[in-house]
């Protein structure tokens, strides 16, 4: 199983680029991993309609294979801790998926249509991040999620 991570537009601080970079060297070691980055980020709702709002949620859609696992990074997704989305990474994997794709938009969300086509919603946390943090965050939490697979002693009970 590969992982690929879809991010609407470019990540922003330095230091944000710098600890992704870090966590996806680490994740590198353990599972098939990659960072996509399309276009600019979701617009606020309401601005981003007709012809151009389509064209964002197709060209979305358009860069996922239809057999991979598609999740969304949402704040009214599913709610885990650490370990219960080490379950869920492991669960994929022995499903046999070949690829789960991960997919942060903007600070407004996705188009209705992504949401629609959505295997799985995730949250984070209960408290609201930059879409920018939430890339660090997400990677971070993928290799701690390959480190408690493993049994090994980066996460602690």
């Amino acid at each position: 199983m590969k992982i690929t991570l879809l991010f609407a537009g470019k990540t922003g601080p330095d230091y944000l680029s710098e600890g992704i970079e870090i966590y996806r060297k680490r994740l590198e070691r353990y599972i098939p991993f990659k960072i996509r980055i399309i276009g600019a980020s979701v617009k606020k709702p309401g601005s981003s309609t007709g012809k151009s709002g389509k064209r964002k949620y197709e060209k979305i859609l358009s860069s996922i294979d239809n057999s991979a696992f598609l999740v969304l990074l949402d704040e009214k997704g599913e709610r885990m801790n650490s370990g219960e989305f080490a379950k869920f990474i492991e669960k994929m994997m022995l499903q046999g998926y070949k690829e789960v794709v991960f997919v942060a938009g903007g600070p407004y969300g996705f188009p209705e249509g992504l949401y629609t086509a959505a295997n799985r919603k995730v949250s984070l946390s209960d408290m609201t991040f930059s879409h920018q943090m939430v890339r660090l965050i997400l990677v971070e939490q993928l290799y701690r999620a390959m480190t408690i697979i493993r049994g090994e002693p980066y996460h602690h009970d």
